[in-house]
């Protein structure tokens, strides 16, 4: 088990040493991303509250800078956690992300083995972007992951069961997926995200 979590860390070498040169971009950009969000929705209450703006828009907007600070938050604790090689399983992982979020479930398939730093952590930033747009779009919609193991590729699907899809989509072709998916197409893979039926899906697809 110490070997694979080793592997799956990527710990040692020139390789790894560019994995974690991709993963300190990573954490700047999610920084940047998260703090510029957060201080826009802030000055629109600021604006809000210096016109005497009504309660619930200035709530609003409060409620959206602090969603995404607890947001950005977590991505940051992830970098950091790739960056020092401290990653978690990732079966483990997803298992925790699941817990957080009501009507969630998670299935794994194949054969299970360590994989390579960056396929990890694209898996994981996947989920999590994944999951926090149920959040925002679809409350209280069922959400069911799938990774699985392939021989040459490891696949997660991540579905929901309801939300408006015009407005999912909108947050499919926004920085958080667009980001995954540019990345998943520098790891020789794929990312899709659309509408299925009255849901949502999000499908990476990664080599290994």
């Amino acid at each position: 088990l110490g070997r694979a979590r080793a592997a799956e860390a990527g710990e040692g070498g020139p390789v790894a040493l560019a994995a974690r040169g991709r993963s300190a971009r990573e954490f700047h950009d999610v920084l940047d991303l998260s703090l510029s969000a957060q201080l826009v929705h802030l000055e629109a209450a600021r604006l809000l509250i210096a016109r005497g703006g009504d309660r619930e828009q200035i709530l609003e907007r409060v409620v959206a800078a602090r969603g995404m600070a607890r947001d950005g938050l977590d991505e940051t604790r992830h970098a950091l956690s790739a960056l020092r090689g401290e990653l978690t399983p990732l079966e483990d992982f997803l298992a925790q992300l699941v817990g957080t979020t009501a009507g969630a479930e998670v299935t794994i398939t194949g054969e299970r083995k360590p994989l390579p730093a960056e396929a990890s952590q694209a898996v994981r930033r996947v989920a999590q972007e994944a999951l926090t747009n149920v959040r925002k779009h679809a409350p209280g919609a069922k959400v069911r992951l799938l990774l699985d193991y392939g021989e040459q590729q490891v696949t997660l699907d991540v579905r929901d069961s309801g939300g408006p899809p015009g407005e999912l989509t909108d947050a499919g072709a926004g920085y958080g997926l667009l980001g995954m998916r540019e990345r998943a197409e520098l790891l020789g893979g794929s990312l899709e995200a659309g509408p299925d039926g009255e849901g949502f899906v999000v499908t990476l697809r990664v080599p290994v």
